[in-house]
C-alpha cells in the first residue's frame, strides 16, 4: 500500500492520473491510499508522472485496511 499526502492544489490538477497505479485508490480527506502489489512502484509511477507530493509512506496493509477495502466502509460507521 500506499499513502500519500498532497496540497490541495495538486490533489485539485490530479484528474485521474493515479487512477491505473493501484488495484483501489482511495481519496480521504487527509491523504491517498494506493491499494497496489508493489508500493515502491507505484510510488516510483508517481514520480514519473511528475506528481508534487508532500509526502510519501509505504507499508503494509492492516487488518482494518483489508476491512475497509472488503467493505468499502469505515470501522465508525
Amino acid at each position: 500500500m500506499l499513502e500519500l499526502r498532497l496540497t490541495d492544489a495538486v490533489r485539485a490538477t490530479l484528474d485521474g492520473r493515479l487512477d491505473d497505479l493501484a488495484d483501489r485508490v482511495e481519496d480521504l480527506p487527509d491523504r491517498i491510499l494506493l491499494y497496489a502489489a508493489d508500493g515502491e512502484q507505484a510510488l516510483e509511477r508517481v514520480h514519473q508522472r511528475q506528481v508534487q507530493i508532500e509526502s510519501a509512506l509505504v507499508r503494509r496493509s492492516t487488518l482494518e485496511d483489508v476491512f475497509l477495502r472488503l467493505t468499502g466502509r469505515s470501522l465508525i460507521e
